[in-house]
């Protein structure tokens, strides 16, 4: 996994017990690309995010893995939710849940067509991949739905205090901010200071969603990562209901 060359072959499948070290966070180009190489393997997952590190590559290149300066994130107590959105919590045409359409979830974050890009980053490679974390408990998914039908959701990584956001979806009005929503004051109730949305985006960002320097990202991920995971099956460990609007 060099930070420049060709990637090795034989890089070692690693389980979620094992660990690698990345290049420093500091090595990474302009641009946040970091390192390319290795697998996608849940030790090699895991201990990227640990670091700060996520992975994201077009099909048919290279696994490339980033450590952007500066990082966008939410703090979930600077959630804001429009006057709109406030409207449709309180309307109660959604309901959420987690854990119970992981699959299903990641399949439409993979369909959706998003500007400026050709294809999906979300290979099914990178399907497999997290569809593992999420078999371990590492990896969890927020479902909306409009009656019986899935109609937003997103997904991310889970470690101590810490989610790390992969990508969302919606088909209806405000489904996938229904979702975030959720996942925000969810685990804000549950001592989480951090939610890492990696790159910005104008739908985070009108969500409260903030740039902060790398370093201020890295020192806050190991504070986090200082607590217990809640690993396993959310839709046991945490209550959730229909957001309220509150």
């Amino acid at each position: 996994m060099p930070p420049a060359g060709d990637p090795p072959e034989d890089f070692p499948w690693l389980d979620e017990t094992e660990f690698v070290r990345f290049p420093p966070p500091e090595a990474s180009n302009s641009d946040g690309i970091l390192a390319f190489g290795g697998n996608l393997s849940p030790g090699m997952l895991l201990s990227a995010y640990k670091q700060g590190i996520f992975p994201w590559f077009s099909d048919g290149d290279p696994i490339l893995w980033w450590c952007p300066d500066p990082r966008f994130v939410i703090q979930p107590d600077r959630l804001h939710v429009s006057r709109s959105l406030r409207r449709t919590l309180r309307s109660g045409r959604y309901h959420c849940t987690f854990d119970t359409s992981f699959a299903d979830v990641i399949s439409q974050c993979a369909r959706v067509e998003r500007r400026g890009q050709d294809g999906t980053w979300i290979t099914d490679d990178m399907a497999d991949a997290y569809l593992r974390l999420h078999e371990l408990g590492f990896a969890h998914s927020c479902e909306t739905w409009e009656g019986d039908l899935l109609v937003g959701g997103a997904y991310g990584v889970s470690l101590g205090r810490v989610f790390f956001g992969e990508s969302m979806f919606s088909v209806a009005s405000d489904a996938s901010k229904v979702a975030l929503v959720t996942i925000v004051r969810t685990l804000e109730q549950r001592g989480f200071g951090l939610i890492d949305s990696q790159v910005r985006t104008n739908h985070v960002a009108s969500m409260g969603g903030i740039d902060i320097p790398r370093d201020e990202f890295l020192v806050r991920l190991a504070e986090g990562l200082s607590h217990d995971t809640i690993r396993g099956d959310w839709s046991l460990l945490l209550d959730v209901a229909a957001p309220s609007d509150q």
